[in-house]
């Protein structure tokens, strides 16, 4: 029998991308599923198996769906793919979580209602770490977080690189059009960077975020080197970007005109 739930929204859903999670992304669907409907999960070209239970579970579940993409593509490419048949099928809004059992699916509902109420804005997660978060992780954030303030004039992330947010689908689906970036690891940060320099505002909610140990089936497909160069080149765009931006949205914070960019 699928989960008891409210009944499915028409405007706002979950969406899960996954990529080789295994057994976990079973278990984090049936919790968002027990707090949200409709909950889509985006399967990036997974050669774990994953994919089949999910749509076995599906088969029984009219408030679950699942995309198959035939390739990995990146976590920002399989978000973007969701995103745009999202949009075709009548959603506004969409709350993004990771597939690894890192993100609080009870505070779905919640997040889902700040949106309802500030439709206009995007609700971020703040992260609470626990005891099983990795110092050099939680360090390393921190000069991400410094880099987007400046890019966004001060705007009010309070993290850049959690992923558990919910999103306004139409302008995000616009600044990912607009250039080939945001892909990979590099989505969560610039998603917020070109999302507040459009002039949509941040909400800030507290969340736990737990890192799972190996033997409780945590995931990790975060490279040090590797992704760590990915965000240091997305920081120079966008720092290039922001140098050529900063008169335009230093004259809209001082007259309080919204710092829209098309």
């Amino acid at each position: 029998m699928p989960p008891v739930t409210p009944a499915p929204s028409t405007t706002h859903l979950v969406l899960i991308p996954s990529y080789n999670t295994g057994a976990t992304l079973l278990d984090t669907v049936r919790a968002a599923r027990a707090r949200w409907a409709p909950v889509w999960v985006v399967v990036d070209g997974s050669t774990d198996g994953s994919a089949d239970p999910l749509r076995a579970m599906a088969d029984t579940d009219a408030g679950l769906r699942v995309v198959t993409l035939p390739v990995n593509q990146g976590k920002g490419a399989a978000v973007l793919h969701g995103l745009r048949e999202a949009q075709a099928a009548g959603f506004t809004h969409a709350l993004t979580m990771d597939s690894d059992g890192q993100h609080p699916p009870d505070l779905i509902p919640d997040f889902m209602a700040q949106s309802m109420r500030r439709p206009e804005a995007m609700v971020l997660g703040r992260p609470v770490f626990d005891a099983s978060a990795p110092l050099l992780r939680v360090r390393g954030r921190r000069i991400s977080n410094w880099w987007t303030n400046l890019e966004t004039l001060g705007a009010g992330v309070a993290d850049s690189l959690y992923g558990f947010r919910v999103y306004p689908i139409a302008p995000l689906i616009a600044v990912m059009a607009r250039q080939p970036w945001m892909r990979r690891f590099d989505f969560d940060t610039e998603a917020v960077v070109r999302l507040a320099w459009r002039g949509v505002k941040p909400i800030n909610r507290d969340a736990p975020v737990k890192y799972l140990r190996a033997d409780e089936g945590g995931v990790s497909h975060f490279r040090y080197g590797r992704d760590n160069v990915l965000l240091t080149w997305m920081h120079t765009r966008l720092m290039l970007e922001f140098v050529l931006r900063l008169p335009l949205l230093a004259w809209r914070r001082a007259t309080g005109r919204p710092p829209f960019q098309p």
